[in-house]
């Protein structure tokens, strides 16, 4: 188990390290690689947001609904505090 658990530290790390290296060695960014990296916050934001979407209840979407609405105007200081407030507000006025 412990030889398990330390193979899987070496290859979580030697993948880490290797993107940092292959990126450090190119005196350039290739095109495709630079909108493959600009394509990963909205695939990780994808990826925690869909399941609490598709699994939460009511008020899980309507405070995701607000959240964007929010997000797409204002801070993403004043996004969190939306989804927040209306979580709340709908499990205390709903009595989850």
């Amino acid at each position: 188990m412990v030889l398990l658990i330390l193979t899987a530290a070496v290859v979580t790390f030697m993948t880490r390290i290797g993107g940092y290296i292959l990126i450090v060695k190119m005196t350039r960014i290739p095109p495709r690689v630079e909108a493959a990296l600009n394509a990963v916050p909205a695939a990780v934001l994808t990826t925690l947001v869909a399941p609490a979407f598709f699994n939460g209840g009511w008020d899980i979407k309507a405070a995701l609904f607000a959240a964007l609405l929010v997000g797409l105007r204002f801070s993403s200081t004043f996004m969190l505090i939306t989804g927040w407030v209306v979580v709340m507000a709908w499990r205390h006025f709903a009595g989850i």
